[in-house]
């Protein structure tokens, strides 16, 4: 008779890896299946790359050959087997094992600014209640609070970013907005993108830059004390965040003339190529979320020419931040996203255009230790709708929050005294990637 003892798993593990009362083989194997079905370890960082306007999807990640629909656009092949693109993507064809699909995305907000909130923060606008941006809920879980750089950035930020920020979790999770120097001309800090006042005013010694802060902090202490308060605790800590963004070990992370020429090149010599370059400087640093603007998408008319010129803009940075995110080991610990609010119509209108579309639409995915290399969802023949797997936006969003390690249903005191969770409460994981 056969004696049955409960082991544990921790247990066998151990008696596995001393030899004791299991043949090598066996255990061999066993050993590669539950390392195969242990959790990976989350990612850190994520950078989204946000296609303001509202990206027509259909001629880039889920095309529709032979229909009248598909556009004048060809199918190219990717580096995953099965998985096929835009033909002006073909330097992100070459990462397809590295990218995930998502070509089932259904919304009903089909108004920029509502179709930007919701996106960006996976609720739609309810009332008094300030959602918080994800990227201000990462910072806040992911966050340092010792660190000089800010925990969310922001760079040439686009459509609706003025109306979604820290919300209810406060101003010091807010992103830190990186823009166009006024003049669009090269500089020191990093070619046409500049950090506001990141220098102290010309003509200001060190001696007297720290006489100006002690009186500063003298006061600051003096009125806290008398009036505690969040805003005023709120507004000094603001302060000593911009302090330390302006030392120079901080300040340089922001300086793209440390890179090579080559690498700039690859990039994109153009706002958003150089800004997704920060991106990558950022995160190396430990910033937890970076969000880098491509606007124009907005394409009601001469779609194809704009949306061609557009994802030549595109492919460039988005593969070379691929290349240099897994060149660096960077790769499944950061977590890329390329989005915008919506799609576009099928349907292509009288001016070569097309229209909003919220309906069926997709995204794209990288990296973040997610399951890559596959598409996930599939519209119809027609691209009108999704024929399987649908995905919401909170959906994507608690697959955000997963992949970073954060609990989707976690909750945080919202500035109506309501507790709101990380994702909404009917969101479900997209498996697939996970």
């Amino acid at each position: 008779m056969r004696c049955q003892i409960p082991v544990s798993r921790r247990e066998w593990l151990k008696s596995a890896s001393l030899g004791i009362g299991l043949g090598a083989g066996s255990a061999s194997g066993w050993l590669r299946a539950l390392a195969a079905d242990a959790p990976k370890k989350p990612a850190r960082s994520v950078i989204v790359l946000w296609l303001s306007g509202g990206p027509a999807t259909i001629d880039m990640w889920d095309l529709k050959p032979g229909h009248k629909n598909g556009g004048p656009f060809k199918e190219i092949d990717t580096a995953a087997p099965g998985v096929r693109i835009g033909e002006h993507l073909p330097k992100l064809a070459r990462h397809g094992k590295e990218l995930a699909l998502v070509r089932s995305m259904s919304t009903k907000e089909g108004d920029h600014g509502r179709a930007t909130f919701l996106l960006r923060t996976g609720y739609t606008p309810q009332g008094a209640i300030q959602f918080p941006a994800v990227g201000a809920v990462v910072a806040k879980e992911l966050g340092s609070e010792a660190s000089d750089l800010p925990n969310f950035v922001s760079v040439s930020p686009g459509r609706g970013m003025a109306t979604v920020g820290g919300g209810f979790l406060g101003p010091k999770y807010a992103p830190l907005g990186i823009g166009e120097r006024p003049d669009g001309a090269a500089s020191a800090a990093g070619g046409v993108l500049t950090v506001p006042d990141l220098s102290r005013a010309a003509g200001v010694s060190d001696g007297a830059q720290t006489a100006r802060l002690d009186l500063l902090a003298g006061m600051d202490r003096r009125f806290t004390s008398a009036h505690p308060a969040p805003v005023a605790e709120s507004l000094r800590a603001a302060t000593a965040r911009a302090l330390g963004l302006m030392r120079p070990e901080a300040a340089a992370a922001f300086d793209l003339d440390g890179e090579k020429p080559t690498a700039r090149d690859a990039y994109g010599r153009n706002l958003f190529g150089q800004g997704v370059l920060l991106a990558r400087r950022l995160v190396e640093r430990g910033v937890p979320f970076v969000e880098v603007t491509l606007d124009g998408w907005d394409t009601h008319a001469n779609n194809f020419e704009r949306t061609k010129e557009l994802c030549g803009t595109l492919d460039a940075a988005f593969a070379a931040l691929l290349a240099d995110l897994k060149g660096r080991g960077l790769l499944d610990s950061t977590l890329v996203v390329c989005q915008g609010e919506f799609g576009r119509t099928p349907r292509i209108n009288e001016r070569t255009g097309r229209d909003h579309w919220p309906a069926s639409w997709a995204v794209a995915l990288a990296g973040g230790g997610l399951r890559t290399g596959q598409a996930v969802g599939k519209t119809g023949a027609d691209g009108t709708a999704v024929e399987e797997r649908p995905v919401g936006v909170p959906d994507l969003v608690a697959t955000v929050a997963k992949a970073v390690g954060i609990d989707p249903t976690k909750q945080n005191m919202s500035n109506v005294g309501r507790p709101i969770r990380v994702a909404d409460p009917d969101a479900r994981p997209i498996k697939e990637l996970l």
